[in-house]
């Protein structure tokens, strides 16, 4: 008698979400669409959400974050539906991580939204760079927090960044530096700012020749799971991997993509961006970031069909406004195949009237984007009035090709131009201009 095939899969962690709406912060989400979002990443994840509740307060609990009567509620509900695990949607502090471990016991497993975010990068990251980048802001967040939680740590294997290996919320560092005190940990992750620095000025080197070749860089940014990914390949027949899942894209991809008349431009897509996104992974991930902050022009891409897509474009530009990104962007309102009510469109195109609104899935208005993408590159470019010897050639082929020739004089000893340059070149033309005591 043949035997059946054991399943050897671990069965999916059970989680109980638990959400706290403090009047006095802001939050760009209403608690519970932050907790639905909060379920879709704790899916993502890999765990199976069993249930979940809520509280309102004017402040927060200093102590366990929510009032003593709902933590005994969430304890009652958590062993009910024998859940293994137990995430706050909000970040907890030191304090609230240690005082909720001693209320909860040693038998579940406490977790917050950053913790959960970072154990996601930490599954997809697939590159030397990303797996860096997610240790380090793992290490950062977890040394303040090295009570019971990291004893439980120090139980697993660990397993590099790209495994999906282990329960949910310890992927990434392995078990060697788990088991390191505090001293080695912060060894650990001076070494890793070394080693991401020297990844920063080798993406910096890389950004100044790209500079150097004049080809403009068009950034894609947005909510994650917003569909960059799909309009890259829709643009740029690139084959990059997409999927109906958060932060599937961790990464970053440049592609060359070529307009109707012949212009080119490089595309750029980098990690999507999500509410509460975790300052310590905002900050170890600057140098893939500055892909976005060095562009020409943002490609800012919405789900238009989502019920929060103006708190999303808010979230958004609430990142890139913390990068310090002054490069001009465009909205581009995805997904127009999958609205179901048009009266809906029109109303998102009265009220962004100057966005491009496509289907990058069934390749829907890409026409309209180039035509776009196009005139925002030229309305960005910079006054110059210069007088260039002939022996710049090549930069007197430079402004025909990336810029607008207002007026040209051919004189003696070289040529006059007024016209427009992308604000990133003005440096060369000034630096190969004749002075006027030469001229």
């Amino acid at each position: 008698m043949a035997k059946h095939p054991q399943k050897t899969d671990p069965p999916k962690e059970r989680a109980f979400l638990v959400g706290v709406d403090i009047r006095s912060e802001h939050s760009l989400l209403e608690v519970e669409d932050s907790l639905e979002e909060l379920a879709m990443l704790a899916d993502t994840a890999g765990m199976e959400v069993v249930g979940q509740t809520y509280q309102r307060r004017d402040t927060p609990n200093p102590s366990i974050l929510i009032g003593k009567g709902k933590l005994q509620e969430v304890k009652d509900l958590a062993e009910d539906l024998m859940a293994d695990a137990i995430i706050f949607d909000n970040e907890l502090s030191p304090r609230h991580q240690r005082e909720l471990e001693k209320e909860l016991g040693k038998k579940i497993k406490l977790l917050d939204r950053t913790a959960l975010i970072l154990d996601i990068f930490a599954m997809r990251a697939s590159t030397r760079e990303g797996a860096l980048q997610v240790e380090l802001a793992q290490y950062e967040y977890r040394l303040p927090r090295l009570t019971r939680m990291w004893t439980h740590l120090v139980r697993q294997s660990g397993g590099g960044g790209s495994s999906s290996a282990g329960s949910v919320g310890v992927r990434g560092p392995g078990e060697t530096q788990l088991e390191s005190d505090r001293r080695e940990i912060n060894a650990r992750i001076v070494q890793l700012r070394r080693d991401l620095e020297k990844v920063r000025a080798h993406r910096g080197r890389h950004r100044q020749r790209r500079q150097r070749s004049a080809t403009p860089v068009v950034a894609l940014a947005g909510y994650t799971n917003a569909g960059k990914s799909t309009l890259l390949n829709a643009l740029t027949n690139a084959e990059i991997y997409i999927a109906d899942q958060l932060f599937a894209t961790l990464d970053p991809t440049t592609r060359r993509v070529e307009f109707p008349d012949g212009q080119a431009v490089l595309l750029t897509d980098t990690v999507g961006f999500i509410q509460k996104l975790p300052t310590a992974l905002v900050a170890a991930f600057r140098a893939t970031l500055e892909e976005i902050v060095e562009a020409d022009l943002i490609l800012h891409v919405a789900d238009l069909t989502h019920d929060n897509v103006v708190e999303h474009i808010d979230a958004v530009q609430q990142t890139l406004d913390e990068l310090g990104s002054e490069a001009p962007s465009l909205m581009v309102f995805n997904k127009i195949d999958l609205m179901e009510d048009k009266s809906l469109l029109d109303d998102y195109i009265a009220e962004f009237p100057e966005a491009v609104f496509i289907s990058a899935y069934q390749k829907l208005g890409l026409d309209s984007l180039f035509e776009t993408i196009q005139s925002r590159l030229n309305m960005s470019l910079a006054p110059i009035d210069v007088f260039l010897p002939y022996s710049a050639g090549q930069l007197i082929s430079l402004i025909h090709e990336r810029g607008q020739v207002d007026e040209i004089n051919h004189l003696e000893k070289g040529v006059h131009v007024i016209g427009r340059v992308p604000q990133r070149l003005v440096s060369r033309f000034v630096e190969g201009a004749i002075k006027n005591d030469e001229s």
